[in-house]
């Protein structure tokens, strides 16, 4: 296990534009602030919305596209660097009309309306390619 101690440098909070992408909002908030680490949580609703699971055998994302009304009951993750820019690497439970649960994570999906938590940390955070599981983690 890898760790370190973090230092809060700030609290946000913000209402995401309605019809722009949910995910780049967040960035594009952590730009504006000029943070290059956090942790978020956010709530709302969206209108379509791909999400990815992670084929761990072949070590490669899966995309499913829903082209539907969805509230966002959870959303969270986190904030780094990754090839040199700002991403939130974001994990979503999605509910459908019908109560239905989708969960995975929140590559793109068009706000309706939302709502975000951003707590900014004084460190960057970088991803960086890792062989053994073929993802971009934290060094």
């Amino acid at each position: 296990m890898r760790y370190r101690a973090v230092e809060s440098t700030g609290e946000y909070l913000a209402r995401l534009e309605t019809d722009a992408d949910w995910r780049s909002e967040i960035e594009d908030l952590a730009r504006e602030v000029d943070a290059e680490a956090g942790w978020f949580q956010a709530v709302g609703a969206v209108r379509d919305a791909d999400v990815w699971y992670y084929d761990q055998a072949a070590a490669e994302y899966r995309s499913v596209t829903f082209e539907e009304p969805l509230e966002v009951a959870a959303c969270l993750g986190n904030v780094a660097r990754l090839e040199g820019d700002v991403f939130a690497h974001t994990h979503a439970v999605l509910s459908r009309e019908s109560g239905q649960a989708l969960a995975g994570h929140l590559d793109a999906a068009t706000v309706l309306s939302g709502e975000v938590h951003l707590r900014t940390f004084e460190e960057p955070l970088v991803r960086e390619h890792d062989e053994a599981t073929g993802l971009d983690l934290w060094l």
